[in-house]
């Protein structure tokens, strides 16, 4: 359960990451305010069970991807091929984390 709220923890990262491009808008305020609160609140929720370092790595992993992949689709921002391979590494160090960690028990 500790990695279910440690994903939508990140997803919330996500969200008010992504609203922060449009802060200066009250809805957006909000968004980014109510988002990050969840966020943190969730991600404290997880490291109940969850070592601190593996938690934190894989909330900002996760954040970093999705918000890249917000801001290129709604935003229109445009990253190098080369900036896409180390996304994708971001996203083996994520899954590799989560995976190592599963053969431990954690």
């Amino acid at each position: 359960m500790s990695w279910v709220m440690l994903f939508f923890a990140g997803l919330l990262e996500v969200v008010w990451a992504s609203a922060l491009k449009r802060a200066d808008e009250p809805p957006f305020l909000a968004l980014t305010i109510v988002a990050s609160i969840a966020s943190v609140a969730l991600l404290g929720l997880a490291v109940r069970e969850l070592p601190i370092g593996l938690a934190y790595a894989v909330w900002v992993g996760v954040g970093v991807l999705g918000t890249v992949l917000v801001s290129a689709t709604f935003y229109g921002e445009r990253f190098t091929p080369a900036q896409w391979v180390f996304f994708v590494l971001i996203l083996v160090g994520i899954l590799g984390m989560k995976l190592s960690s599963a053969a431990k028990g954690g």
